[in-house]
């Protein structure tokens, strides 16, 4: 492929992706807002890790920082414009990168959140496709430096799909780039797909933020682990009442999840075994942290309004109300605000 790739935002999925792509001979071009990041790559290449030492990498590739952003109107025009920044970034970066888009050129959201409609509103939706990183989990550690915090080896990575469900040929040749970085399913179903990250994103991200604690740490402690399983049910139910054809979330069947939440005793019994033996076994960093966990230890501003409180808001259009969500909404937003640590205590009344 000739194409020409832009990602913007080179933080762990991003720069996994992008540095894994440039690795395997694409021609990608990454721009990151963090001048430390962008220098270290330039001076020392783009170091990735993962669990053992054989995934270790180290591309050089091409790197703009955003200042140095105007330059790519003296190069070719953009085939792909990745972009992975935060959902509250979402706007900003790509009216930034729509300038420079070839005719044929088009925008991957390859982030958490649920934001192809605010890239179409922008682009057109025709210009816009979605890119799900539906079970990778990495962290940037450092300028210049990401980590993958889970085990390789797993079954549909990544996910692509367009927005209208067809199975195109750019869509195709994008599952087939990304594939080249790890397992990518080419989906119909971008929406369910969405959907069903977003419900596993609202069962781990907020609570991690708010309480402190790693994957494994949240796993273990019953009343958060529980309340993890409430906050996927509800997420569930308001899918399935929006529509949605629910995949796989966390492992987890989505009706097996709701009902677990619900208080079946066989269904919460099938999920909690399932969590725990994911929490005692090597396919994941003890101190692995979902990224709004990470955000929160590094004084970002969190995504919350674009997780939780997307489901608060979706739940109260169609008449569910998701108090459990509301609530870590708030518990996240005093932790973010200063107004408290994270500790686990702020969610035991949840």
């Amino acid at each position: 492929m000739d194409k020409r790739v832009v990602v913007f935002g080179a933080g762990a999925i991003g720069g996994y992706t992008g540095g894994h792509l440039a690795h395997n001979g694409f021609d990608v071009t990454l721009i990151d807002p963090w001048p430390e990041h962008i220098e270290a790559i330039r001076r020392d290449g783009f170091a990735i890790e993962g669990l053992t030492r054989e995934e270790f990498i180290r591309p050089r590739p091409k790197t703009l920082h955003l200042t140095e952003a105007q330059q790519l109107a003296k190069e070719k025009p953009i085939d792909i414009a990745i972009v992975s920044v935060k959902s509250y970034d979402t706007e900003w970066a790509t009216t930034l990168l729509r300038q420079y888009l070839a005719p044929g050129g088009y925008v991957v959201s390859l982030q958490n959140c649920i934001n192809e409609e605010r890239i179409a509103a922008l682009v057109g939706w025709g210009k816009t496709v979605g890119a799900i990183a539906a079970t990778l989990s990495a962290e940037l550690v450092g300028p210049g430096r990401v980590q993958r915090t889970v085990a390789k080896g797993a079954a549909d990575v990544y996910r692509v799909g367009e927005v209208h469900g067809r199975i195109t040929r750019r869509i195709e040749e994008l599952g087939a780039m990304i594939g080249t970085v790890d397992s990518c399913k080419i989906t119909d179903n971008l929406w369910g797909e969405r959907w069903s990250k977003l419900c596993v994103n609202g069962m781990h991200n907020g609570v991690s933020a708010a309480s402190g604690l790693s994957g494994k740490e949240r796993a273990r402690d019953d009343h958060i682990r529980r309340l993890c399983i409430r906050l996927g049910s509800a997420a569930v139910r308001i899918g399935q009442a929006c529509g949605y054809r629910l995949e796989k979330i966390a492992g987890h069947d989505p009706e097996t999840l709701a009902r677990a939440g619900e208080g079946d005793r066989r269904a919460l019994d099938e999920v909690e075994s399932r969590i725990l033996a994911e929490a005692n076994s090597n396919t994941r960093s003890d101190m692995q942290r979902p990224s709004m966990g990470q955000d929160m230890r590094k004084g970002r501003r969190t995504e919350i309004d674009f997780i939780n409180g997307v489901i608060v808001e979706q739940g109260a259009a169609i008449g569910r109300p998701a108090p459990a969500h509301a609530k870590l909404v708030a518990a996240v937003k005093r932790v973010e605000r200063g107004e408290v640590p994270a500790r686990p205590e702020n969610l035991y009344g949840i």
